[in-house]
């Protein structure tokens, strides 16, 4: 595990082994990351939230923040990412609402590139690829490949 000095670890949250988190990035309270995945500069990371394995996710992504859904009001909610996606630089994935089942899940080998946006209680299936700031609305379920 290689974590920057300059990086903020929530005591709460589950770092396995082989991570590496970049300087400035903040991981919150209860998140769980899972081995060799790795974290560039200023990416923020709030939970609930469970990254797999073998992840790459870029600077100034947000993962995992609460939905951007006027109907939520800080109920349990969470965001569940799978192994071996690239998150580029800028891309959002929020969390899931209670309304929508409370989870928005990506699953693996994904290539999400930079600006992509994956709003509340999505449900992102294998091998896709969304382009350069490209958005799925809540609610939508993206099938594989």
């Amino acid at each position: 595990m290689t974590i920057d000095a300059r990086a903020v670890i929530d005591p709460s949250a589950k770092i396995a082994d082989g991570v590496t988190i970049g300087p400035f990035s903040i991981i919150g309270a209860d998140v769980e990351i899972g081995e060799n995945t790795w974290i560039g500069p200023h990416v923020v990371i709030n939970g609930p939230t469970r990254i797999g394995k073998d992840n790459r996710i870029f600077q100034f992504s947000s993962i995992g923040d609460i939905p951007q859904d006027k109907k939520f009001h800080g109920e349990t909610s969470m965001l569940e990412i799978g192994d071996r996606n690239t998150i580029r630089e800028y891309a959002t994935i929020n969390r899931g609402t209670e309304d929508g089942g409370g989870v928005t899940r990506v699953g693996d080998d994904n290539w999400l590139m930079a600006y992509i946006h994956i709003a509340h209680d999505c449900i992102v299936g294998n091998d896709i690829i969304m382009a350069n700031a490209a958005s799925i609305a809540g609610h939508t379920n993206v099938g594989d490949h």
